[in-house]
């Protein structure tokens, strides 16, 4: 993978350049980001930029042995490390090595849900257990194949557990030209001796623009699909192409519409919706739930009086104001939200889609209409 392959990030690949320019690259760097913004990308980039024969002043050539091996996964001084899901014949990472490659050949822009679905989990946990570190140690002892610098990408260090102590020598005292490279996502769940021996890069969320330029170069979207999605994702460019690989409805205007039924207390036209919203099927449920929940907060910026911050697209702009102006209370907007947020975790967990739907336009017609908060609620009118 070449740096002019990953979405956006032109700043942190400016400073990844100029590290090996510098002779700077540090042996244990830490890849920090969200989900979605192309870590894992990044650090295959990285990898591949360091070793490649005959690289630019900005990136990889793409053409050399390095490369063409990069770019298939198969060069034997690159090796991954992720979490698995152990069983009597997957006792390691390299006993799923081939759908590993088999993913990031597909796209490699992966969450832990994309790899799940593509290795039999059923209910299992995953990890990066003892075995895998031992096999860690093992592989990084050997001297380079080919190249000059050996490379392990461990993709979610978080998935180690005190297990992950029997690394921390090799990570400080490295064989000679080795570099480990750590892509998390949650700084708080990894082992805090290892986070203390690595170098943390921080890698920013996409902005809007960026990932609305993707979805309207790549996805053929509308300028106006493609703002409510990069709204929707919120940096996330896996869940931008989810969204876009899915025919669903238009959330925006059905969401407010929805408001507008309770708002009038329309009861046949919300059991309409609740018929409607029980055929969509799960995922398109659970997406347009939480395109209100997003919805609901920038409303709550606008009616805290916080307009500056608010990232709605121009077209549901108009609607999120005129909602605030006759409709939402910033104590409505909350309880609705704490409903929806219920919604979702049962939705997740098959709830069934018509009780649920009617119950929660149920709680909109007394929260909008009536004025009626949940009870337990302890929000104080003004």
């Amino acid at each position: 993978m070449q740096f002019k392959e990953i979405i956006g990030q032109e700043e942190i690949k400016r400073q990844l350049v100029q590290t090996v320019a510098e002779n700077r690259v540090s042996h244990a760097q830490l890849f920090l980001s969200a989900e979605g913004t192309g870590a894992l990308p990044l650090a295959i980039a990285y990898a591949q930029f360091i070793n490649c024969l005959d690289r630019s002043a900005t990136d990889s050539c793409g053409l050399c042995s390095s490369c063409r091996k990069y770019e298939r996964y198969i060069h034997p001084d690159l090796h991954f490390s992720y979490p698995f899901f152990a069983s009597k014949d997957v006792k390691i990472a390299v006993d799923v090595l081939e759908e590993w490659r088999t993913m990031l050949l597909s796209d490699p822009y992966v969450d832990l849900d994309i790899w799940r679905a593509q290795l039999s989990a059923d209910n299992k946990q995953a990890n990066i257990n003892i075995a895998e570190c031992h096999d860690i140690i093992k592989k990084l002892s050997y001297k380079a194949f080919e190249a000059e610098t050996k490379v392990l990408i461990m993709w979610l260090p978080e998935y180690l557990e005190k297990e992950g102590n029997s690394l921390l020598k090799i990570i400080e005292e490295p064989p000679a030209n080795t570099l480990f490279l750590l892509v998390a996502t949650n700084q708080e769940h990894i082992l805090s001796t290892l986070l203390s021996r690595t170098q943390i890069v921080k890698i920013p969320k996409l902005p809007g623009e960026t990932i609305e330029q993707y979805l309207t170069g790549k996805h053929n979207l509308s300028a106006e699909q493609a703002a409510t999605y990069s709204f929707l994702a919120d940096g996330n460019l896996i869940e931008a192409k989810a969204l876009a690989a899915q025919a669903h409805n238009d959330n925006a205007e059905i969401f407010a519409e929805w408001l507008r039924m309770g708002y009038g207390n329309r009861g046949l036209d919300l059991v309409s919706f609740t018929d409607q919203a029980a055929s969509w099927g799960r995922e398109n449920q659970k997406n347009f739930l939480k395109y209100g929940i997003s919805f609901l907060r920038e409303c709550s910026l606008i009616l805290s009086g916080a307009d500056s911050l608010v990232k709605l697209p121009l077209r549901t702009l108009d609607t999120a104001h005129k909602l605030c102006k006759y409709v939402l209370n910033l104590n409505m907007a909350s309880a609705i939200i704490s409903e929806l947020e219920q919604a979702h975790y049962h939705i997740e967990r098959n709830a069934n889609p018509k009780i649920l739907f009617l119950d929660v336009s149920l709680q909109l017609v007394k929260i909008i209409k009536f004025k009626t908060l949940p009870k337990g609620t302890q929000y104080i009118y003004n």
